[in-house]
């Protein structure tokens, strides 16, 4: 069997990882003008790798572009967090289902799982958050719809954001992952059905606390 190569990660995907991580641990704040040259120097490069960072972020929904103000760190109101959710509610727990029904391995909810309990212990808030993607990545992955896979993916970002926006106003890491551990052991039994119920739920309830905690400027 010949050899596996991994190529280096660009300079463009290593400074989108970085502002990406910079925006979800709150170091950049929502609203926060992203300044090209400040973050070249900030990070060590030119500007043109910012510059490719700013776009992809720009299109997996972390950073917004002004005419006026240029690029800054995209701000979640009710609007964008129903949006979001009500996507993955529908998309979510259908995916699990699928993964359940068709044997997928859930070893790396598991493993992400047990790396929470030792987050949460020394109350790590940027492993939190990673860990949270990792986890509801593993549920849906296995589904066998690449399309289904890739646009659920493409809600990470924004679903990231607005997890760590509700964390910021009510921080329920324990009930999320205690919550986490249920969906996960019906997934392993093979309970499809009551595996994507408790998702459903799990993903309804933290809106529902997330908007208690953002003003609803169109209500």
């Amino acid at each position: 069997m010949p050899p596996t190569f991994s190529l280096p990660a660009s300079r463009t995907e290593v400074v989108v990882e970085e502002i990406r991580r910079g925006i979800l641990t709150r170091e950049l704040l929502p609203g926060q003008p992203l300044v090209e040259a400040e973050l070249a120097q900030r990070l060590g490069v030119s500007k043109t790798p910012v510059r490719e960072a700013l776009k992809v972020l720009s299109n997996s929904g972390l950073v917004t572009f002004s005419p006026y103000r240029g690029a800054s760190v995209c701000v979640v109101d009710a609007e964008l967090a129903r949006s979001v959710y009500d996507v993955r509610m529908v998309l979510e727990p259908e995916a699990l289902r699928r993964s359940v029904a068709a044997g997928a391995s859930f070893d790396d909810a598991a493993e992400a799982l047990k790396e929470a309990q030792a987050a949460l212990a020394d109350k790590d808030h940027t492993a939190l958050s990673l860990l949270n993607r990792r986890f509801h990545r593993a549920l849906y992955a296995g589904c066998g719809n690449p399309l289904m896979v890739s646009m659920l993916d493409d809600l990470k970002d924004r679903a990231a954001l607005i997890t760590v926006v509700g964390w910021d106003t009510n921080p329920s890491w324990r009930k999320e992952w205690t919550e986490h551990k249920a969906v996960l052991a019906a997934a392993k039994k093979g309970d499809a059905e009551g595996a994507a119920e408790l998702l459903r739920k799990h993903i309804g309830a933290f809106l529902d606390r997330v908007l208690a905690a953002i003003p609803d400027e169109g209500a």
